[in-house]
């Protein structure tokens, strides 16, 4: 009922309905016509009212003054100061209509001789301000006059007048609102008639427009319905009357499938910030940026075999693979780099709508692709069972080629600044990432075989969650210090563990711990105790160390293993 309305967004941009436009303005002018009408009418009224309160007030003043004449001498005869008070107080209240009108007889330093009110009992006057301006009035000679004035925390209007023989300013006063309390009900209740008339009038008169222009509404709805879903469809006009509304519809129709046809081509082809800015910018020009950004690479281990055993199969295999791995990929914000056979390369944190931490994507997303290839693993292990369950043994060649679809994944993983955008020509372009970081990724998926661990990030990977990300729910074991061909600096390299294995294993935890101390053995050059810590821990990552500790420590040994291949 709400977007019916007041219509739907578009990039933070309401639509509103044109329906709703009308009806509002028409409904806005008629409340401030009719509503000023009603304010003007209160407002003369009202200046009609002050006018006759204040002839009013006139009238009780100059009684009161006269009263008050009369008290002070029946005072003086009989020297009963409090019964001529009580007399003054009793006939002003007399006069009074309303529940705070009041009659005071103030001195000039604010003590109060008399006060006829229904209100509580005051000593002295608590509005200085008005107090001196009757003061300087009767400097000037000014023994009377209007004046608002405060008293008992409300606001009045009222006039006064010296009486000499009390050596007191007498005060008749009404309050504003009390006095004003029946024209604001009144006005308040024929502007809620005026409201409530205009308001139904403004639903029928938009029921019968929305009627009228309700194909206009139909075609504003499917569009931004595919507006949001990026895909262009075709507007069902059934019903649709002979009119220019209707011919627009027809016209869009006309459009809609060749365009749609080209839009979900499109979209396979390229990644979604490149698709973004082409739908929003309608181009995508040869540009990039330095961006930081976390590189992923994956690689299929013995692709080689694989591709001997399966032939043209492999793009079968491939292709399961893949669908998996890229939704995994996009579902947690990253973006292909680019796929060459077997080696896929995704990028973390260009997406601009994602807040997550670019480097905890990647390695979620690692984690993600081992669990896919695990579970194809698992499928075809049920398979090659229920096979030989049937037929009791597999040909040589189907045992061959259950080895070859049994695939396992390395995912290395590096970030840093890199080159971010498009090159190529206007003629045919391509999205891609290029820097020393994304060769880095390749070089740390290709440890993975060396180091027989999944997955391998670099340091700039674990400071960026680690100072970023505050419950990761990870643990970086580093395993090497390296220095990888091409490279002048070693650097230190780490297996991210999912933190619950390492609090739920106790076995694994202890191994490795035991790996951690021979690993600094190792870096210290004492690599005897070093190679009997690796060869009690039962993981293959220590495999490759007790390897290397069989022979002697080389001579100026500075802890970096330096890798003679890429």
């Amino acid at each position: 009922m709400f977007q019916h309305i007041f219509g739907k967004k578009i990039n933070k941009t309401r639509i509103t309905p044109l329906t709703t436009k009308i009806i509002i303005i028409f409904t806005l002018f008629i409340l401030v016509s009719n509503l000023a009408s009603n304010y003007i009418n209160l407002t003369y009224n009202r200046s009609g009212l002050v006018k006759f309160i204040r002839e009013s007030l006139i009238r009780d003043l100059k009684e009161m003054y006269t009263i008050c004449n009369t008290q002070y001498e029946i005072y003086e005869y009989g020297n009963d100061y409090r019964e001529s008070v009580k007399n003054i107080e009793r006939n002003a209240l007399e006069q009074f209509k309303n529940k705070k009108s009041i009659f005071l007889g103030v001195k000039e330093n604010g003590t109060i001789v008399f006060q006829a009110s229904r209100l509580k009992k005051y000593h002295r006057f608590l509005d200085p301000k008005t107090l001196t301006l009757m003061r300087q009035n009767y400097r000037k000679g000014i023994l009377e006059g209007a004046l608002p004035f405060r008293f008992n925390g409300d606001n009045y209007f009222g006039l006064y007048k010296y009486n000499l023989k009390w050596d007191a300013y007498i005060i008749r006063g009404e309050e504003y609102n009390e006095f004003y309390a029946e024209s604001t009900r009144i006005f308040r209740t024929i502007s809620l008639i005026i409201i409530f008339i205009t308001l139904f009038t403004a639903i029928l008169g938009g029921i019968l427009l929305n009627y009228i222009t309700r194909f206009i509404s139909v075609i504003t709805d499917r569009i931004m319905t595919m507006t949001d879903s990026q895909q262009l469809d075709i507007i069902d006009l059934k019903g649709a009357t002979n009119d220019d509304i209707t011919f627009l519809g027809m016209a869009f129709n006309s459009l809609a499938g060749t365009i749609n046809n080209l839009l979900l081509i499109f979209r396979k082809f390229v990644n979604r910030d490149i698709a973004q800015q082409a739908y929003q910018e309608r181009e995508v020009r040869l540009e990039g940026k330095q961006m930081e950004l976390s590189i992923l690479f994956s690689d299929i281990k013995r692709f080689t075999f694989i591709t001997e055993t399966l032939g043209t199969d492999i793009i079968k295999l491939l292709n399961v693979h893949y669908d998996n791995t890229i939704k995994e990929i996009i579902k947690n914000n990253g973006i292909i780099g680019s796929i060459i056979g077997d080696a896929l390369l995704a990028v973390y944190g260009v997406l601009n709508e994602s807040t997550a931490n670019k480097s905890y994507q990647a390695v979620v997303t690692a984690y993600k692709i081992q669990a896919i290839a695990s579970s194809l693993r698992e499928t075809m292990r049920q398979k090659r069972e229920q096979i030989v369950s049937e037929r009791g043994v597999l040909s040589e060649m189907e045992e061959k080629v259950y080895q070859a679809v049994l695939i396992e994944v390395g995912v290395g993983i590096d970030g840093g600044v890199v080159f971010y955008g498009n090159i190529g020509s206007y003629e045919r372009m391509t999205n891609t990432v290029i820097g020393d970081n994304v060769n880095a990724a390749s070089r740390l998926e290709g440890l993975t075989r060396i180091y027989n661990v999944p997955i391998i990030v670099s340091g700039y990977v674990k400071d960026d969650i680690e100072k970023n990300v505050s419950e990761h729910g990870l643990i970086f074991m580093e395993i090497d210090r390296v220095l990888v061909k091409g490279k002048t600096i070693g650097a230190k390299i780490y297996w991210p563990i999912l933190k619950k294995n390492y609090d739920e294993k106790v076995e694994l935890r202890a191994a490795l711990n035991n790996f951690s101390q021979g690993l600094q053995f190792y870096y210290e050059g004492d690599w005897k105790n070093a190679h009997r810590l690796f060869a009690e821990t039962p993981l293959a990552v220590a495999e490759v160390f007790k390897e290397r500790t069989e022979a002697a420590c080389p001579e100026k040994w500075d802890g970096i293993w330096k890798m003679t291949s890429k």
